[in-house]
Parts: structure tokens; sequence; C-alpha cells
């Protein structure tokens, strides 16, 4: 409870004697570059995969005659919109940007580059911290996008270079019975993943205490403590839109 409050309290000090718009802008598309624009392979790599996998092991659980074949395109867009999308991704957005996150201003930490900033009258928990969070905020959203994509689009080609069904076959099962919420409810997700490994590994690293070897348990801890908080946000989400 301890450690919850002082998140909190941490979260709320990023709104105090805040810098200049023009300041909190220039960070902003600084970190949106390393957050996002550095990410777009490995999400793409990670998403193509998960999609094939997805159509391949549906086909293969899938042996009932009376079952059609368009049901694959189906199960891969319901899989990958809801739940592969921006939850899997998420846990790979938490292994890269969220440990780079902690060990940055871990780093800063235990090399008083933050003292320093206190120093001269800079409330360093909002110069340092607020950027990041909103441009994962931003980015991340356009992430999952590109992982949907990118994941339909491997299931597509798993199925249909493996002849598990025609092209006909796959779009067609995309389409049916498709429900827009269900894309709504993946971003409103992905907003709120990318807020809490964005805020919980600045948290983790802003308070690390000691030396090189506690920035890598800060870092550890940060990943591990996003990831739980990922599932339980899903589960929340889950349970309270749909």
């Amino acid at each position: 409870m301890k450690s919850i409050g002082k998140y909190f309290i941490f979260l709320g000090s990023l709104f105090v004697n805040r810098e200049s718009f023009k300041t909190y802008l220039r960070l902003i598309i600084d970190e949106s570059i390393l957050v996002g624009v550095n990410s777009i392979f490995i999400v793409a790599i990670v998403s193509t995969f998960m999609g094939a996998v997805t159509a391949v092991q549906s086909a293969y659980n899938l042996v009932s005659p009376l079952i059609e074949d368009y049901i694959i395109g189906t199960l891969v867009r319901d899989m990958t919109v809801l739940e592969l999308a921006p939850t899997v991704i998420a846990i790979v957005f938490a292994g890269k940007v969220g440990s780079s996150i902690s060990s940055g201003l871990g780093t800063m930490r235990i090399t008083e580059q933050i003292d320093a900033l206190e120093v001269m009258g800079i409330n360093s928990a909002s110069y340092l911290v607020l950027p990041k969070i909103i441009s994962a905020v931003i980015m991340y959203p356009l992430l999952v996008s590109l992982a949907m994509f990118l994941s339909i689009y491997g299931g597509y080609i798993a199925g249909t270079l493996t002849n598990i069904l025609t092209e006909q076959e796959y779009i067609y099962g995309i389409r049916l019975d498709f429900n827009p919420f269900t894309v709504k409810f993946a971003l409103i997700k992905s907003v709120v993943f990318a807020f809490l490994i964005s805020s919980i590994s600045a948290y983790k690293g802003f308070f690390t205490k000691g030396g090189a070897l506690e920035v890598g348990i800060a870092s550890t801890n940060a990943v591990t403590n996003s990831c739980i908080a990922i599932l339980l946000a899903d589960y929340l989400l889950a349970e309270l839109l749909l």
C-alpha cells in the first residue's frame, strides 16, 4: 500500500510547476520517436507471426466437416483485435520500452542528474516523465493498429500459402459478423496499457537507489510490475466494457 500511495503521489507531482508548452512539445516529439518509431520493427515481426500461427493452429483444431474454412478468418480477426494485438504487444512493449524508460531514469538518478535538475528549480518528474507518458499514450495505439493489420495479414499469408483456405474464404471470414466496437475496445485497452507501462516504469526508475546493480533490478521490477498491471487491467476492462 505504501508503494501504491507513493506511485499516485508521483503521478500528482507530474502536473505541478510544469515547463512551457514549447518545451514539452519538443520532448514529446523526441520521446515519440524513441517509443513508437523505434518499436515498429519488433511489433511488425511479432504481430505478423502471431497472426500466421493463429491461422495455422485454428485450422489444425477445426477438423469437423461441419465447420466451414472461412471461420479461420473470423477466429484470427477476433483473437487479434480483442486480445492478441493490444495485450501480447503490450508485453513486448513493456519489455522494450518499459525497461528502457526505467533504466534511463535510474541511471540519471544514480549519476545525480535528476538532483541537478531539482537544484536548478525544475520539476524533474514533470520534465523527464510527463513527455514519456504522453508519447507512449499517443504512439502505442498506433502500434496496436499496425499490429492488428499485420496480424490479420499474416494469417492471410499463412492460410493461403499453405492451402488451408482460399483468399475469398479468408476475406469472407474477416467480414463475417464484424462488430466495430471490438476495435474501439482494443484502442481503449491500448491507451490504458500505454499509461500503465510508461508510468510504472518511470516510477521504478525515478526512485532508484544505489548503483548500477540497482538500476538493473529496477528495470526488471518495472517490466514485471507492468506485466501484472496489464493483465489486471485487461480483466477489469473486459468486465466493464464487454
